[in-house]
């Protein structure tokens, strides 16, 4: 390594002061001796650009130069880094990550649909001009799962990754599962303390867990993953019954995101609630913490968990990629050239093989049961099991039940043929619930 008192700077240009944005000028402030000794050279912010410059972030920003407009900072000589921390898919960061990487600038970002949805196009870009492009901060916060998949695990061939991947989603489901609270009450809840937005459909219609889940499957199996092939459920249609109800069956209930390699090479993509054996490590996953793991030919499988977001987890990745370009890394965005890429192949839904648990709401009158279990047969989907409870509604002449079924594994374009049948009884009174059980 070279003398940090000798060797040049490496002077970055952040665009983006938010919670990341301040929280990687407090860290690299209040680190800078050994942030300097462990990247080999100093690290200088130079430029920031972010909406207000009067606010106070509590944190000193007298010695950098402030702009306004965040597209200045590539044209600024001094610049070698471009930090991009604003956040969206298009719009002004996609512009600014694109000029950076033209003007020859290395990027970090922490923008996780940005990478999703134009990820493939940047790769090429930063492969054409020959820069880095790092985004460890846009997967799970803290935790350094892209690291491990790029560097610790780059001799072995990942079958399977996935996890919880949403830490809104898993502390709401989490308190329904103690609290016994209904789904709205929760989420105004998580809003209330800040861990879901005032708009929470990103989060909880499982979109933001797709982004990450197609950055994780494009690094794992050396293809071009596009988020539009990732299948994508949310987690508004369960209610505490259904917590309590896969609580007697031996499960709980995540929203987990799940990518794996089939023995044709071709990529199921899929985020989803999902019933978790008790007994499993990513059951025992609560509140706002993610966990990712990986299942290797070598490795086997491994699991990494911690804070998905947050100003120190975050900020703490953003740096982290700061430092491997102040060493010199040259490990391409993907982990291997853009060139060696090639599109996959993905698994349609109707082809899933899972087991299932679904819910009915019945009247309760004799031949419910029967009528459903022919349907199922006519289907060829297999029961596992039952569960029966009592009415929802004693006042009524004719009771509501909820009828619990559990499936043996089966095609789900079967059991969705099947449902829809199932529908049409005219002992239904609303929409069933389905949902998938994993495993392992």
């Amino acid at each position: 390594m070279s003398n940090p008192s000798v060797s040049k700077p490496l002077k970055l240009g952040i665009a983006g002061l938010g919670t990341v944005g301040g929280g990687v000028v407090r860290l690299l402030q209040a680190n800078a001796n050994a942030v300097t000794h462990k990247a080999g050279r100093p690290i200088e912010i130079v430029a920031i650009s972010a909406k207000s410059k009067g606010k106070d972030r509590g944190i000193d920003l007298s010695h950098i130069q402030w702009i306004d407009n965040p597209m200045d900072l590539v044209s600024n000589p001094d610049i070698d880094v471009v930090v991009e921390l604003i956040g969206g898919a298009n719009g002004i960061a996609y512009d600014l990550v694109c000029a950076a990487l033209k003007a020859h600038k290395g990027v970090v970002t922490a923008n996780k649909a940005l990478i999703a949805l134009h990820g493939d196009e940047l790769a090429k870009l930063a492969e054409e001009k020959n820069v880095p492009l790092l985004f460890e901060a846009a997967v799970a916060g803290g935790i350094p799962v892209i690291k491990t998949i790029k560097e610790a695990l780059t001799p072995d061939r990942l079958k399977r990754i996935g996890g919880i991947l949403n830490g809104t989603c898993n502390y709401i489901l989490t308190a329904m599962a103690k609290t016994g609270c209904a789904f709205n009450d929760i989420l105004r809840e998580t809003q209330e303390l800040g861990y879901a937005e005032a708009d929470p459909s990103t989060d909880i219609d499982g979109f933001d867990a797709a982004h990450k889940l197609a950055i994780l499957a494009s690094l794992s199996f050396g293809h071009t993953i596009h988020f539009k092939d990732v299948f994508v459920e949310g987690i508004r249609g369960i209610n505490p019954d259904d917590l309590h109800y896969a609580k007697e069956l031996g499960y709980t209930i995540k929203l987990i995101g799940i990518a794996q390699q089939h023995q044709d090479n071709r990529i199921e993509l899929r985020v989803h609630p999902a019933l978790l054996p008790y007994d499993t490590p990513l059951a025992r996953v609560d509140g706002v913490t993610n966990a990712v793991f990986t299942e290797g030919e070598f490795s086997g499988r491994l699991m990494l968990e911690g804070a998905g977001a947050g100003e120190g987890p975050t900020s703490t990745a953003v740096s982290a990629d700061i430092i491997d370009i102040a060493r010199g890394s040259t490990i391409p965005m993907w982990g291997t050239d853009w060139k060696e890429l090639t599109p996959a192949t993905v698994v349609s839904r109707n082809e899933f093989v899972k087991a299932y648990y679904i819910r009915l709401m019945v009247q309760d009158k004799p031949g419910v049961v029967a009528d459903i279990a022919t349907i199922l047969k006519e289907h060829n989907v297999s029961l596992r099991s039952l569960l029966q409870h009592g009415a929802t509604n004693d006042t009524d002449d004719t009771p509501i039940v909820p009828i619990i079924l559990v499936t043996h594994k089966t095609k789900e374009e079967s059991l969705l043929q099947a449902l829809q049948a199932i529908q049409k009884l005219p002992v239904i009174t609303e929409k069933h619930i389905m949902l998938r059980i994993e495993e392992a």
